[in-house]
């Protein structure tokens, strides 16, 4: 069977992109392996427009849900599916899986999202949720007028402190490496004027302090060798992404962090017939609403793509 289009992922990207196709009656695959994202482990989110507060478990269920809705004639779902290959034959994409599937499409849209790069330190993997987490945006306002940390020295890390300014005591940035090459001169002065705000450079986090919940973390000095201990209750983790782009590295444009770069007007990828949405694309900014409203937008292009130009 030749599908008119393919989504590859489970997030609010993909689940979004298997509700629009559907009503748009687009013969339509859509494989992931599981549903809900990088969101799933999440305690509580806050930012789900039109949901006050729901837990990453629940959102994915939603997801779920709602894809289900109109699964049937038009939409096939393949939950479990890993996804290894996208190729090109002639006009018809291929895409094949771990356990040995393969799917033929006329048009493709990515979705696989992208995962956080993990914070190796001592025990910050037993207090993940814990008040150690990945998600400014989602976890900040649960750290009012608490003492927090974020570990990054780019971009995303002054971005989540700023956003932590509005709600924490104090938040102070432990930079692993000599100034901030990476982020943007200007975001690095005004964040760092606030008075409540405090950067240090040259900074390895070795473990993680905490029974239950975070209660403080201990970092060396990379140059002098010196071990500290700061008590904090919140630990934010913004060290980069690792996009989920393996399997079509070969077939469309990457960025320097293996991110598909897209056309922001139309979602379209360098290669003819694959868009792609969500964090596995070049986007700026990186939250569920964004996936799902970009991957709208895909669906929008690729059904004219298909039926009208």
């Amino acid at each position: 069977m030749e599908y008119e289009l393919i989504i590859i992922g489970g997030g609010p990207a993909g689940a979004a992109a298997g509700v629009y196709a559907s009503r748009k009656r687009l013969k339509t695959l859509l494989a992931t392996y599981d549903f809900g994202g990088q969101s799933v482990v999440s305690e509580k989110i806050e930012n789900w427009i039109g949901t006050p507060a729901i837990s990453g478990a629940d959102l994915a269920s939603s997801l779920r849900k709602h894809v289900e809705v109109y699964a049937g004639d038009i939409l096939t779902v393949k939950e479990g599916e890993k996804i290894t290959s996208v190729q090109k034959n002639g006009g018809v994409f291929e895409v094949k899986t771990e356990s040995g599937n393969s799917w033929s499409g006329k048009t493709v849209l990515i979705a696989a999202g992208s995962g956080r790069r993990k914070l190796q330190a001592k025990n910050a993997d037993l207090l993940e949720h814990k008040g150690l987490t990945y998600c400014a945006s989602c976890d900040g306002p649960l750290f009012s007028d608490m003492d927090v940390v974020v570990v990054g020295g780019g971009n995303a890390a002054f971005e989540t402190a700023s956003q932590l300014l509005a709600y924490c005591r104090s938040v102070t940035l432990l930079n692993h490496s000599e100034g901030f090459a990476k982020a943007d001169p200007g975001t690095v002065e005004k964040v760092l004027s606030n008075p409540k705000m405090k950067a240090i450079d040259n900074a390895e986090v070795v473990e993680v302090k905490g029974e239950k919940f975070v209660s403080g973390l201990v970092y060396k000095n990379k140059k002098t060798e010196e071990t500290l201990e700061l008590a904090v209750s919140g630990i934010f983790v913004e060290i980069g992404q690792t996009p989920n782009t393996g399997f079509v590295k070969d077939l469309v444009e990457l960025d320097q962090y293996g991110r598909v770069k897209i056309d922001a007007r139309t979602q379209k990828s360098s290669t003819p017939g694959i868009w792609a949405a969500g964090d596995c694309s070049d986007i700026l900014y990186h939250q569920n609403n964004i996936a799902a409203g970009d991957a709208v937008k895909a669906v929008e292009d690729i059904y004219l793509h298909l039926h009208a130009k």
